[in-house]
């Protein structure tokens, strides 16, 4: 099935942004953001299943600022301990 839309252009921007950033073509992020909707996930229950999600997502490799991925882990990690809580 083919369909047309006419996106308001800052809806096209942000999608377009969003399938680059994920190395995918527009339709082809369409298309998942659409199949996605459509069935129900589970929750990743451990770091595996995060992984594993994240990569089929196209996220892993997305950060190229983020060298050392231990060490900004750590430093999140570190900031959120010393935040104050409201």
């Amino acid at each position: 099935m083919s369909l047309m839309l006419d996106l308001p252009a800052d809806l096209e921007s942000d999608l377009v942004a969003e399938a680059a950033e994920r190395n995918l073509s527009l339709p082809e992020y369409v298309l998942r953001l659409l199949a996605e909707k459509r069935r129900p996930r589970e929750q990743p229950r451990n770091g595996a299943e995060l992984i594993a999600y994240w990569e089929s997502e196209g996220l892993v490799g997305t950060r190229p600022d983020i060298a050392d991925s231990a060490s900004h882990a750590r430093a999140l990690r570190e900031r959120a301990e010393k935040r104050e809580r409201s």
